[in-house]
């Protein structure tokens, strides 16, 4: 399981390295259309609004498998340790049941309604745009699994960045 968390950690990195670069230059064209060329791109703004959907879905799955994310941690602190691992386990299940139901669940029920609208300049289906949301539930779960099985396995708590 550590073999599999690593690699998805590399591959969300390189992911997310290559979509924000792609973002940077989708923008940064789609400025000098507007303002230099004037003649603004309507393909390149719409690239952007895919790029950016996908890195803020892939970029906060990989803050789950970082250990990342907002949590309140003084209610924690505060906790035998026993406590503290069963809040942990607690917290993980929570994220599974929100990933699952509202991100796997919702976001294919999205993808399917969206599947048969075309995008105004690409002209794909506006559900590419959406399959970005159950893709990144998917990694989350895994990632949720990876901290509770690391939890039940050390007897620790995890240690939160």
């Amino acid at each position: 399981m550590e073999i599999a968390k690593k690699s998805l950690d590399k591959i969300l990195e390189y992911v997310c390295i290559s979509l924000f670069g792609a973002l940077v230059i989708l923008v940064t064209w789609q400025v000098v259309t507007r303002f230099i060329l004037n003649n603004p791109s309507s393909i390149t703004e719409e690239l952007a609004k895919y790029c950016f959907v996908w890195l803020v879905l892939f970029g906060a799955a990989y803050v789950f498998g970082e250990n990342g994310h907002m949590r309140i941690e003084f209610v924690q602190d505060a906790m035998p340790k026993k406590m503290k691992i069963l809040a942990q386990v607690f917290i993980e299940l929570s994220i599974i049941a929100f990933a699952g139901a509202v991100m796997l669940v919702g976001g294919f029920a999205g993808v399917q309604m969206a599947w048969t609208q075309m995008s105004a300049a690409l002209q794909i289906p506006v559900g590419v745009l959406y399959t970005a949301m159950p893709i990144s539930a998917c990694f989350i779960v895994f990632y949720s699994l990876y901290n509770i099985f690391t939890v039940i396995k050390t007897r620790e708590p995890l240690e939160i960045d």
